[in-house]
């Protein structure tokens, strides 16, 4: 039986970035996966998670929650540094 863990490690994608999406798309973790799996297997994907991961930074600063927007900024870094974009 496979648990998220497992699903998050063959999504390509760090917990992070999946909570992140999650995050943004007001969905479960596990569709989050499922979002996050497609999105970066597919062309301009890495662009579009990207692009959610900027948002919930924009979407935390806006609430005042510099803790949680600073977090999202190293995920948002290691992201950029480890899925090619374009």
């Amino acid at each position: 039986m496979l648990t998220i863990k497992d699903c998050i490690a063959l999504s390509d994608l760090t917990e992070a970035e999946i909570d992140a999406i999650a995050e943004h798309e007001h969905v479960p973790e596990m569709v989050a996966v499922e979002m996050g799996h497609c999105l970066a297997h597919c062309p301009g994907g890495a662009d579009r998670i990207a692009h959610i991961i900027a948002d919930d930074i924009a979407e935390a600063c806006a609430h005042g929650q510099v803790v949680h927007a600073v977090e999202l900024m190293h995920t948002l870094r290691e992201f950029v540094e480890t899925h090619p974009r374009g």
